[in-house]
């Protein structure tokens, strides 16, 4: 029985494997728990409107005081148009989430090892973030009227994360990290490496950027929101990398060896 056990789990975690195995059900598991502690943070946290507040408030005074504070007039300058408004409302909402579930289905048939890859960084980079939104709630723009902030996707459009059907499931105060800015660089990074294909490639780069300036255009994050997203999806994906290299192939290395014991030990009797 341990030597069907080890070996099973020392074929199903090959990063060249394909298609599928039972223990691919992990991922549904995994999934779970991302939301499972999602709404344990959103719960803890959606009641502290002073603190999410006084928070924004010190990151417009700090990028006040070094020249940054461009928010208003980045979300002025999308309101002047409704193109503007439609694209990056669309950006915002339907290259987040959509499209990194998407990416994520191609590479899992295609480039397993670099789905391996995607997913870690993506995990790891929502746990730190998770960890960031219970200690440091921070309003997004869109709360701070007072500097003129329109929030274009429920004034414009039906996709706001804020709608009374998605209610349930949306943090108010997740500005810090932007996971939106954060995800599309991972996005971006895979990408560039999982293929060779310049036009796929260049896709990345321009869902990134696009992705930067949406965050901002739509009233939903802080210019510093995006650099702290990116920081810490570059350390994620620092951390998923080493996964790959040296992290499962050390468990590959043990599961080996027990598959190899086993063996042993059957032979012996």
């Amino acid at each position: 029985m341990r030597l069907k056990i080890y070996r099973y789990l020392h074929q199903v975690t090959a990063p060249s494997r394909s298609g599928l195995a039972w223990f691919d059900l992990i991922e549904i598991g995994l999934v779970a728990l991302g939301f499972l502690l999602y709404f344990a943070v959103r719960g803890g946290v959606v009641d502290r409107d002073e603190a999410a507040l006084a928070n924004a408030q010190w990151i417009i005074d700090f990028q006040d005081s070094i020249g940054l504070f461009i928010e208003p007039d980045v979300n002025a300058w999308a309101l002047k148009s409704d193109f503007l408004v439609r694209l990056f409302n669309f950006v915002y909402f339907w290259l987040d989430f959509p499209l990194i579930i998407g990416v994520g289905l191609f590479l899992f048939w295609q480039r397993r090892a670099f789905y391996t890859l995607f997913r870690d960084a993506l995990l790891i980079s929502g746990g730190i973030a998770l960890v960031m939104y219970w200690s440091l709630p921070v309003a997004p723009p869109r709360f701070m009227t007072e500097y003129g902030f329109v929030d274009t996707l429920k004034e414009f459009s039906d996709l706001a994360y804020q709608a009374q059907s998605t209610a349930a499931f949306v943090n108010p105060y997740a500005a810090v990290p932007s996971l939106h800015v954060g995800w599309a660089l991972i996005l971006a990074i895979v990408v560039f490496w999982a293929t060779k294909n310049w036009l796929l490639r260049l896709a990345g780069v321009v869902v990134l950027v696009l992705q930067s300036v949406a965050v901002v255009a739509t009233a939903n994050h802080y210019v510093l929101d995006g650099v702290i997203g990116a920081a810490v999806c570059l350390v994620a994906l620092w951390v998923a990398v080493w996964l790959q290299r040296s992290g499962y192939p050390a468990i590959r290395r043990w599961l080996g060896a027990r598959v190899t014991d086993a063996r042993r030990e059957v032979a012996a009797t």
